[in-house]
């Protein structure tokens, strides 16, 4: 059987006699908080119809595995010096090869390793995570960022999570396609996501093909996402679409305000302290200036009228979360009184009911 399996895969040795049948792709890697591209990822592609894991397969089989990855690499890095002002160029390399003399040699060609990203594959198990912690150091010391794909796809990739810590972290596909859909993919992206920033990584969403899941992976915080929907691998260094930079300016800022209590502002009456009150609470007493000074509120339980001074203020994008535990630390007297927002200029733009927060954070 494995000899059947073998004859089906293409034979790589004639390709690295030429190397040109080789050639890159670039796929960019979005900043989600300023809808620009941050980096690319360098993609082999080859002749014929079979995908780049069925060559790289037989590679392996043929023990020119090696070979093929270091040609990758050194056409990656010939054109670093290409790339956009402010970018990375993303290079994968499997770990069990990054020692290998070719490899070596190939990442020698570059001594300055600033702006490039060595993006360490999952697909065949490390014997030496030893080794590979020393490989890895003498990268960082030459300028090069390290980032473990495939991170959530199995024990080893968070075996490697733990031993390199690496700067980036890709999580799998996996966790990421149809996330949107599926709260358990979505909390163990999440969990992912917080030990990421425990170690000072940046988490890149990987795959992202559809609304849904940008919308998902937006109200994550997650920084850095990747995929078909934000733009397919090209032959050069390609700025993002502006119709993309559009949706995930829509999508984040949707994240933002859905995180935040600006939706949950409840308008109020506003009286100039020195004026007659009216009857029905609540109201906010105000400066001349819009400032808070007081609230008239009522009893929930016996229906009387009493004045409340102003326990706790809130801006529109403060935190849901935070502003609820805010509210709930006041002294019991007012624990449950409603917070006022205020804006930029300190004015009262309307009250925020713990209730309200209550259930906004229930969701988060």
């Amino acid at each position: 059987m494995t000899a059947m399996l073998t004859r089906r895969l293409p034979d790589c040795r004639p390709l690295l006699a030429d190397p040109d049948d080789l050639t890159l792709v670039f796929q960019p890697i979005v900043d989600l908080a300023r809808a620009r591209v941050a980096g690319y990822e360098a993609l082999a592609r080859f002749p014929g119809t079979a995908g780049p894991d069925v060559w790289f397969a037989a590679a392996e089989d043929s023990g020119v595995a090696a070979e093929l990855h270091a040609l990758a690499v050194r056409k990656a890095l010939d054109a670093v010096p290409a790339l956009p002002a402010d970018t990375f160029l993303t290079v994968n390399v499997g770990p069990h090869l990054l020692g290998s003399a070719p490899v070596q040699a190939a990442l020698a060609t570059r001594p300055d390793l600033r702006g490039v990203v060595v993006e360490l594959t999952e697909h065949v198990p490390v014997p030496d995570l030893g080794a590979l912690r020393v490989q890895v150091a003498a990268l960082r010391a030459r300028g090069a960022v390290v980032a473990l794909d495939d991170t959530g796809s199995g024990w080893s990739g968070l075996r490697q999570l733990a031993a390199l810590r690496p700067q980036l972290v890709k999580l799998d596909r996996s966790l990421v396609s149809g996330a949107d859909a599926d709260p358990v993919r979505l909390a163990l992206a999440e969990t992912v996501g917080a030990f990421t920033a425990r170690i000072d990584a940046l988490l890149v969403a990987e795959g992202i093909e559809t609304r849904g899941e940008l919308a998902a992976f937006a109200r994550l915080g997650v920084p850095l996402a990747q995929g078909w929907l934000l733009g397919r691998p090209a032959p050069g260094f390609a700025p993002l679409d502006p119709d993309v930079a559009a949706l995930v300016r829509s999508s984040t800022a949707r994240a933002r305000s859905a995180h935040t209590v600006a939706g949950l502002v409840r308008p109020v009456r506003q009286v100039d302290a020195g004026d007659p009150l009216p009857g029905v609470p609540p109201v906010a007493l105000v400066a001349p200036d819009g400032a808070p000074l007081a609230l008239r509120l009522s009893d929930p339980r016996t229906g009387s009228v009493h004045t409340a001074p102003v326990s706790l203020c809130a801006a529109p994008g403060d935190a849901v979360v935070a502003t609820l535990q805010r509210a709930l630390t006041r002294p019991p007297a007012h624990r449950f009184d409603p917070v006022v927002c205020t804006g930029p200029d300190g004015a009262v733009l309307g009250l925020l009911r713990v209730e309200d927060l209550a259930s906004a954070a229930a969701v988060r």
